[in-house]
Order: structure tokens, then sequence, then C-alpha cells
């Protein structure tokens, strides 16, 4: 099929569009292989079939990938034919700082991508407990908290629940009777966190416990405390293992992630740094680099 100079005036409107797609058999045709490989034209620069093909989704109506190419044209064209008139109507010394600019922003994401992909061959990712404890003794200080945390254990009942006097009297005690008890039946609960072990932040809690707030946390959450709430959800039932007040020092525990993050980058800019000293040594060798100097 051949597309007319009249056709093609009119690839920006989306009326024109739409006909030629459904001329072309909703869109289809366009993929033949015997139609111009050309969709649209600004200029000298050309809209392809093969730029646009990829972004048609598998199972799309005939309706939809005619919407879309319109759309695509469209938006097309209009960076093109403004990128047109910015050549024209800026200045020299504009278009040529924007492609330093360009130059050097291509520059910088190809060598990223490189270094990238050899920080991930050659670095090791491994962070050992020593390591994580070494540092944490080191920067304790750092680490004062800015939110008290808690470790604790805690059921949301349902309203009318049958046997809260029990589950209060497993889950103060806990021991492995009760804890096994107590999961056979937390179906019934409407949250529950058994795992008293770990540490967590006041604000996470009151998101889990609504009838706690920041108002009367501090009468609730207490070392050894035993708790029961209310809303109209139900009834929530808690004991406070322990506790760390703002700035004490953070748990190992709590901020081994945030340590384990640190170290690794520690290690991959050392990586990176005797990288590049590698690759300028080597050049040198090779004679691919050298410096000149004006000498008199």
């Amino acid at each position: 099929m051949k597309i007319s100079k009249r056709l093609l005036k009119n690839v920006l409107n989306p009326i024109g569009v739409l006909s030629l797609l459904i001329m072309c058999g909703a869109c289809e045709a366009l993929w033949k292989k015997n139609e111009p490989e050309f969709l649209a034209r600004v200029g000298q620069t050309y809209l392809l079939r093969k730029d646009i093909e990829p972004l048609l989704g598998q199972g799309m109506s005939p309706e939809d990938s005619a919407s879309f190419v319109t759309s695509y044209i469209n938006n097309w064209a209009s960076k093109q034919i403004l990128l047109e008139k910015a050549k024209i109507n800026l200045s020299e010394e504009k278009l040529a700082e924007y492609d330093a600019l360009v130059s050097d922003y291509r520059t910088d994401l190809y060598t990223r991508a490189y270094k990238e992909a050899l920080v991930q061959q050659g670095s090791d990712s491994a962070v050992s407990k020593d390591q994580l404890q070494r540092f944490y003794e080191q920067q304790k200080e750092n680490f004062k908290l800015k939110e008290k945390l808690v470790k604790l254990r805690f059921v949301a009942l349902p309203e009318q629940f049958l046997n809260k006097d029990e589950v209060i009297q497993r889950l103060k005690r806990f021991e492995e009777a009760d804890i096994s008890y107590l999961d056979s039946i937390g179906v019934q609960f409407r949250k529950l966190n058994f795992n008293d072990s770990i540490w967590v932040s006041v604000s996470r809690v009151l998101d889990e416990i609504p009838p706690l707030t920041l108002e009367n946390a501090d009468k609730h959450l207490k070392k050894s405390q035993f708790f029961e709430l209310e809303d109209a959800n139900g009834v929530y039932l808690g004991k406070i293992v322990d506790i760390r007040n703002i700035n004490e020092i953070a748990p190992l525990s709590y901020i081994e992630p945030t340590i384990k993050q640190v170290l690794l980058n520690r290690r991959r800019l050392d990586y990176l740094r005797k990288l590049e000293t590698e690759i300028i040594d080597e050049a040198i060798k090779k004679n691919e680099f050298e410096v000149y100097t004006n000498e008199e």
C-alpha cells in the first residue's frame, strides 16, 4: 500500500491517523513486510515501524492499537518539531553548551554502568558478624535512638471472644506449652505477634494497636508490663519484654542492616578507587594514555 503525501501531511491529526490505521486493517497492515518502513516524518527524521511495533501489547484490540499509535505519533512529532525549532532558534553557544552536557551525560551513563558491572563481579558482598560487631563498638555514640524501641508480644481479640482469661494467663507466662496453645488458636485472633525477641519502633506498635497513642504510650509501654486495651473492634492484650528509650544506644540487632549497608558502601568505594588506579596504570603501560606538559 502506498501512503500518499496528503495522508502524511495529516499524520498529526488524530482523525487522519485513525483513518489511515483503519485503511491499513486496524493497525495490523502496518506490520506487513511490503509496507513502507516509516510511519511519519518530521523534516529529515522518520518514525519507523520497528520503533513502535515492540510497544504494542499482545492482546490489544484494534481500537486500542489504533489509539495508542495515534497518541505515540503525535507525541513523537511534537518532540521532533520542537527539537527542530530549538536548533534553529537557539544560539550557537547554547547549542554547543547543551551538546557538551549531553555528551557528558552519555559518558557518565556508560562508565557508571560499566563500573557497577565490575563491582558486582569483583566486590565481596558478605559482611561477617565480627565486622558488624567491631564497627558497632567503634561507632556506638553515633547510634543513639531518636525513637523508643520495644520488644513485645501481643494479640488482638475479636469482640465477644470467650477465652480471654486463658489467653491472658498464657500470654503472660509464655512457656512452651502456652506458645503451642496460642499458636493453635491463632486463627481466632485478629492480629498476633509472638516474636518478642526483635526490637520494633513505638511508631510501628502504635500503628498495630490503635488504642495505644502518643499520649498513653509511656503509661503502657514499660518493661515487664502487661496491658489490656480495647476499642470498637475488640480487645488488645500485650506483654512488654524489654524497652530502649530515646538517646540510649540502639541495639546491634536493630541497626545491623544499616551497618551492613555502610560497610558495603565503603567497600564499594574502596574497590572503585583501586579499580580506577589500576585502569590508569594499565593504560600508561600500554602507551594508551599520556599527559603532555609544556616544558621550556
